[in-house]
């Protein structure tokens, strides 16, 4: 069988991208994997990383601040819609595989148009552009969060969650001095506005006697690397993250899909932060499907310099508190997603070649 995967632009569309693969290979060893993406993305580069083929396509996203300058982004659209022509003629895949992102777009629209059965996999409560645009050309939608008949057709759902990491399960939890734990995570870049709200409550935290994990991202490290002390280790990225989250009492963390997911797995008591700097604010719709089940604690990014620390020592001496959202997250976990989409879209593989 040959797929073809699309999509990108984030860590967070990528790495279920690369996940679902994974599961692909892993039942189907026989599989031919094609990813696109788009041009300077990071698919570009963490793809290849994980082994496989992809070839990018110029398109771009639409300038909603500076509209004139649009002309060349839909000539770039036009050329990618082109180019995914020649891509699905040559390939020839049996299904198509769209995870969101610009590059997305251009090449299921074209596989469907060209026969193509196709699976879209929506990794947030609240649905994203270009998974919208194509919900009437899917033959599946993989979702991730109930009630997302809102977005799309309801014979075409499927509760699948979000991949992770498949080495998550398997850390171990650090020998440490009998302290609580508090790990405090922004993906590899960072998240601005938790790294200023722990700097500014860094003598609570100090005082707390809690030991402190804080990886501040990349672009902030230097700027927060000396504030280090015996309770509170500082790093740029945490290269042995499944031993960190083992560890972990309490995590801070923005509210992207896939990290939502982890702490869901991992039944994690967790304070989520989302990030207001994403399309449609749809972190914050991620952040709410745990919060209403009374499954995450919810700190708004306008109040988090002001409150982040306080609830976070709050919460952490609260053991009946963390007790509680260990046991109601668990419940939302969807273990072996990436598998169960992968049964997806070789059933449709099967399906188109009866």
């Amino acid at each position: 069988m040959r797929y073809l995967i699309s999509g990108g632009g984030t860590g967070g569309h990528i790495f279920p991208a690369v996940s679902i693969a994974n599961a692909l290979r892993e039942l189907d060893p026989q599989a031919e994997i094609l990813f696109v993406g788009a041009l300077g993305r990071m698919e570009m580069e963490r793809v290849p990383q994980a082994g496989y083929r992809i070839i990018g396509l110029p398109v771009r996203g639409f300038n909603r601040a500076q509209p004139w300058k649009n002309v060349s982004v839909i000539f770039d659209l036009l050329r990618s819609m082109r180019m995914a022509r020649k891509i699905v003629k040559d390939f020839r895949p049996d299904v198509g595989v769209g995870v969101g992102g610009y590059a997305s777009g251009a090449a299921m629209k074209v596989a469907a148009k060209m026969g193509v059965p196709i699976l879209l996999q929506e990794q947030n409560g609240f649905a994203g552009v270009t998974n919208k645009l194509l919900k009437d050309d899917a033959a599946k939608i993989c979702v991730a969060y109930e009630n997302m008949d809102r977005f799309f057709p309801a014979d075409k759902i499927i509760l699948t969650g979000n991949p992770v990491r498949q080495n998550l399960l398997d850390g171990k939890k650090q020998k440490g001095n009998g302290s609580k734990n508090l790990l405090i995570i922004g993906g590899s870049l960072g998240a601005r506005t938790i790294n200023e709200a722990i700097a500014a409550g860094i003598d609570k935290l100090e005082a707390a006697g809690i030991n402190v994990v804080w990886q501040t991202g990349k672009i902030y490290y230097d700027q927060y690397k000396d504030r280090q002390l015996d309770n509170i280790e500082i790093l740029p990225f945490l290269a042995d993250m499944p031993d960190r989250y083992a560890t972990a009492d309490l995590v801070i963390s923005r509210a992207g899909a896939s990290s939502i997911s982890e702490l869901c797995l991992l039944g994690k008591p967790c304070i989520l932060v989302p990030s207001p700097n994403v399309a449609e604010d749809h972190q914050t719709h991620n952040a709410m499907a745990l919060v209403n089940k009374n499954a995450a604690v919810l700190v708004r990014d306008a109040e988090a310099v002001e409150k982040l620390v306080d609830t976070a020592l709050e919460l952490i001496k609260d053991e009946k508190r963390l007790k509680q959202l260990h046991t109601n997250i668990l419940t939302l976990a969807q273990p072996d997603s990436a598998k169960r989409i992968a049964e997806e879209v070789i059933a449709l593989a099967k399906v188109k070649n009866q």
